[in-house]
């Protein structure tokens, strides 16, 4: 029996590991998954934040030994995260370079039909401070369903209204996290409110329930709370869940 770390109406975090909480979920249970999933890019290297020269280290829950590891770990959870969805739902999952290649032939060892490629262009990315290459200013978010015969839900409509009345495109472009956002505390791979909001008024109706396996700092449940989903978070970082259920109270208390 696994333990609710919080729990109100709406939303439930569980502290722990996500490989035994899924196997725990009841089956075909959630409409929609998104994740994002550790990149597995703390190799010591050093990036630029805030103006300074900072590690590219984010702790141990990024780090992985061999590529088999990373191929075996993705494969892992992407196959729990199967069995929880319902026949109808999708996944999102983003990524970077580091292990995106992974995730995305994972999904198709699944039986998932992979429908998008989403990259989302970030307008403020660090610069590249070894000069040597292109500076990364890119994400790619993956959009999957689990069954290629059934009939995802997708609001066309509101996505082409959103974007001025044309059909919207698989680039999608906006700023990093701005720091309104991390007002309880900093993840150090914490996605911005919008970018959650867009997916889930994409793929989900009111009143459907949605599961992040590795939640961070609950960006996914806030953007839940804000439009009338229910909401499921896993996280095995005791600091980075108590961010996410401060961040989920204070977005309820913003509703009202």
């Amino acid at each position: 029996m696994i333990e609710k770390f919080f729990e109100d109406e709406d939303s439930t975090l569980y502290l722990g590991d996500a490989l035994e909480i899924l196997k725990e979920l009841p089956a075909e249970s959630v409409d929609v998954i998104f994740a994002d999933p550790p990149y597995f890019l703390s190799n010591g290297g050093i990036t630029c934040a805030g103006g300074k020269m900072t590690s590219v280290n984010k702790g141990d829950w990024d780090k992985i030994s061999t590529l088999e590891d990373k191929h075996e770990f993705n494969l892992k959870w992407i196959n729990l995260c199967k069995k929880v969805l319902k026949p109808n739902g999708t996944i999102w999952i983003s990524g970077t370079l580091h292990n995106i290649y992974s995730v995305g032939f994972a999904l198709e060892q699944e039986g998932f039909k992979i429908m998008n490629n989403i990259t989302w262009q970030k307008t403020n990315p660090p610069p590249n401070l070894a000069c040597r290459y292109f500076t990364h200013s890119t994400e790619t978010i993956l959009w999957a369903k689990k069954n290629p015969s059934a009939k995802h839900f997708f609001n066309y409509e509101l996505m082409k209204e959103l974007n001025g009345g044309k059909q919207m495109k698989d680039v999608w472009t906006g700023a990093l996290t701005p720091r309104r956002e991390k007002t309880f505390g900093k993840h150090p791979t914490q996605k911005p409110l919008y970018l959650l909001k867009k997916i889930l008024l994409a793929s989900t109706r009111e009143g459907d329930s949605v599961l992040d396996p590795f939640c961070g700092s609950g960006t996914t449940g806030v953007a839940c709370k804000l439009l009338n989903r229910k909401f499921i978070g896993i996280d095995n970082n005791a600091e980075f869940i108590a961010l996410a259920k401060e961040r989920l109270i204070h977005a309820c208390e913003q509703k009202f």
